[in-house]
């Protein structure tokens, strides 16, 4: 996962992850290894070649994005409401898609009367 690969590139983790002895059950006996993509690879030649590709480009630009948060995770269910007060259940599905359609509708009409009593006031 991405947030526990962000914990590794922190110096003082991917220094120890960089530097571990040697293991026979890994491959290249664990000293080649990409922090970024969380693999090992048999020689160094061969995480030279993963280090161009495209693969791992594209997880280094993903590990530039901040992890999300568990309470952006939360709001993005509808578990936290604007006051901060947790709900007991989640609002999805369609009754909560009537209800937002409901909402903007009547943002919308508020709008029109607020535009009409402000041309009848010109």
């Amino acid at each position: 996962d991405l947030d526990q690969i962000q914990e590794d590139l922190k110096p003082e983790n991917k220094q120890r992850l960089l530097s571990l002895p040697e293991d026979e059950d890994l491959p290249g006996l664990g000293q080649h290894y990409c922090v970024e993509c969380s693999r090992y690879y048999v020689d160094e030649r061969s995480l030279g070649e993963h280090n161009r590709g495209r693969e791992h480009k594209r997880r280094v630009r993903d590990l530039k994005a901040p992890a999300y948060t568990q309470k952006e995770a939360e709001a993005a269910v509808g578990l936290v409401t604007d006051n901060g007060r947790t709900l007991s259940t989640p609002a999805v599905g369609p009754l909560s898609l009537l209800s937002l359609k409901q909402k903007n509708d009547a943002a919308a009409a508020a709008k029109v009367a607020s535009a009409d009593r402000t041309m009848d006031t010109e």
